[in-house]
């Protein structure tokens, strides 16, 4: 089997802000994305509501120039944003946006999503980061996938940046999560003992007519229909962009691990999901505030602790990608704090202070507007 090229590209979902009411759009103005679209190209594109955009990289050869890639990215769409009077933020939930005053995008498949999933879809006031690693050979994407699961809730815990949903502090550190469940066909995904196992089972939904293809399967973690890629979405966005980096660097460097074990005909243990989904939850809930279930211990180990041990157990893929450093920023996000953390804090501080709540919120939003753009 030859060796996967490990390439990696990132996808992020922005939200667009009026500067004057801290509150989401809900019409795109008609030149913006032409704009992007003129400066980015292909790399920019519409999402289901019109107060959202997508951007992602091209196929980068490192994490590296993922990110340099990244920044210029975030960089141009806030600076055309900034052109039409609208402000730029990185992350999963707004905390005053009502979703039902928004309106989805114009196209096609929006319009069919829409139409097919009605309440549910309408709450979708959410934004996550997508990581793709190449994995050229399919029977290999689909092992690597059905082991990189274990992880998937200590790279949640990392990014979480929803605490907050209509103005409400909901005491979850990634309410997206609980938003993006209520969809069909997303969570953990099932375990296939191959590929064709796994298309199979697709093609039962598509002769059925419930999907057109596996691009709506929204799993956790996915071979990707578009590109010879494993494609990671159970993250939230990262308002500071090279806390979503180091994240895009550990579990790039997971799936090496992954096949530096499968090379000595080793593996990582799959657990059963009633196990993966308790992590899951500890994730969206707390953070990483509380730590998470250690399988082989069957006790609740700190995050800290468990992020030292997975560092340790990809330190010599972390070296061969040349990503030691993005790896290691991940113990500063543990030290620092994600965006939910930040979020709260601005919060409780703007109401110990004697303001209001809607100017406690709005504070909340200054800050990631000005967090957005951390490090760029």
């Amino acid at each position: 089997m030859q060796e996967p090229t490990f390439t990696v590209g990132i996808e992020e979902e922005y939200m667009l802000v009026d500067p004057e009411t801290r509150n989401l759009i809900s019409e795109t103005p008609t030149s913006m994305l032409p704009r992007c679209e003129e400066l980015l190209k292909s790399r920019v594109s519409p999402e289901f509501l019109q107060c959202q955009i997508e951007v992602g990289t091209n196929v980068c050869k490192s994490i590296a120039e993922a990110r340099a890639e990244l920044a210029d990215l975030r960089r141009t769409v806030a600076s055309i944003a900034k052109e039409h009077g609208l402000a730029l933020v990185a992350v999963s939930t707004h905390p005053i946006a009502a979703s039902e005053v928004l309106k989805h995008t114009h196209k096609e498949r929006y319009e069919q999503l829409a139409k097919d999933l009605q309440g549910v879809v309408r709450r979708l006031t959410i934004s996550g980061m997508h990581v793709h690693v190449g994995i050229e050979d399919d029977e290999l994407r689909m092992d690597l996938m059905g082991q990189a699961v274990y992880i998937l809730p200590h790279l949640l815990a990392l990014s979480t940046s929803s605490p907050f949903w209509n103005g409400h502090n909901t005491g979850l550190k990634s309410y997206r999560i609980a938003v993006w469940d209520e969809m069909p066909r997303t969570g953990l995904p099932e375990q296939f003992d191959s590929f064709s196992e796994y298309q199979r089972h697709v093609n039962v939904l598509v002769e059925a007519g419930v999907i057109e293809d596996a691009t709506k399967i929204w799993w956790d973690i996915r071979p990707s229909a578009r590109f010879p890629t494993l494609e990671m979405r159970v993250n939230d966005i990262c308002t500071r962009m090279d806390d979503g980096v180091a994240i895009a660097a550990i579990f790039l460097c997971w799936l090496r691990m992954l096949y530096r074990l499968r090379r000595k005909n080793q593996r990582w243990r799959r657990y059963l999901m009633m196990l993966v989904k308790e992590n899951r939850w500890r994730a969206q809930r707390y953070g990483i505030d509380e730590g998470l279930i250690d399988f082989g211990r069957g006790e609740i180990i700190s995050y800290a602790d468990l992020l030292d041990e997975i560092i340790e157990l990809i330190r010599e893929d972390a070296e061969a990608l040349g990503c030691v450093q993005e790896v290691n920023h991940a113990r500063k996000i543990v030290e620092e704090g994600t965006s939910a953390h930040r979020q709260i804090a601005v919060h409780d501080k703007a109401l110990k202070e004697g303001k209001s709540e809607s100017e406690a919120l709005s504070a909340i939003v200054d800050m990631l507007v000005e967090d957005t753009m951390h490090g760029i």
